[in-house]
């Protein structure tokens, strides 16, 4: 049980580093030293924004409970 939430918390890790670099920069900050500063029509759409925004929260929270269920499992 313990390899299998490690393994899920590995691939969920990885996943939310991918879907966090996938977001459009807002202006300022981090996102404008690293190129996200020119204006790109490329993944412009309202719709693919908002699922995208969905897939990560779904995501941030698989990797929460993850986090969760290993320490718990873990704990001494």
């Amino acid at each position: 049980m313990e390899l299998a939430i490690s393994i899920a918390l590995i691939l969920t890790s990885l996943m939310m580093i991918l879907l966090v670099l996938l977001h459009k920069g807002k202006g300022g900050g981090l996102s404008d030293m690293f190129g996200g500063g020119f204006t790109s029509n490329f993944g412009g759409s309202s719709v693919v924004e908002r699922n995208l925004d969905r897939l990560t929260v779904i995501t941030g929270v698989v990797w929460f409970v993850c986090i969760i269920a290993l320490g718990l499992l873990v704990k001494p």
